[in-house]
């Protein structure tokens, strides 16, 4: 079972769009669809890291938002930190899924159980994971990542209890 989601924040989580002001802020767009089934997923006992080779204050409001497990900005390297939050997790390879949307994140979704690009995604990475979504980056694909995953292991029921009582 995938007990571990590695998500990668520009072009996944957003549309990998960067806007700046003309001050120094900076501002992205996530999808509240996308957080609430990360809550959910969280809520049924699995984590949740967040990978991303910037470094953004908005991504450390949104991972603190969302209560994700680990959070890892800066990352030259994303496979060192797979291989770290893999170690502190004590979980195996196959139990780890992960998104991806260009050469930065190669490695690191060649090592997973499962892994995923949004429909967006470069090309050289769709033709290279488990499954390329339906959704572009910022626009559902996480959350279609989650329920992909949920249906496979036969919690879809269970994630749906949460919010839906039998009539």
């Amino acid at each position: 079972m995938i007990e571990l989601l590695i998500l990668d924040v520009d072009g996944c989580m957003t549309n990998g769009k960067i806007i700046y002001t003309n001050g120094e802020d900076e501002l992205k767009e996530f999808n509240v669809k996308d957080g609430f089934a990360i809550k959910q997923w969280m809520r049924l006992g699995k984590k949740v890291a967040i990978v991303t080779g910037r470094d953004s204050k908005i991504v450390e409001r949104r991972a603190r938002e969302l209560g994700v497990d680990y959070l890892y900005q800066g990352v030259k390297n994303k496979l060192e930190a797979l291989l770290r939050i893999k170690e502190d997790c004590g979980l195996d390879f196959k139990n780890i899924a992960a998104i991806g949307d260009d050469l930065n994140d190669f490695r690191l979704l060649k090592k997973v159980g499962i892994s995923f690009a949004p429909n967006d995604a470069v090309d050289f990475l769709r033709s290279h994971v488990d499954v390329v979504l339906t959704k572009k980056g910022g626009d559902g694909a996480v959350r279609e990542m989650i329920e992909y995953l949920l249906k496979k292991e036969g919690l879809f029921e269970e994630y749906l209890d949460f919010w839906i009582e039998e009539i």
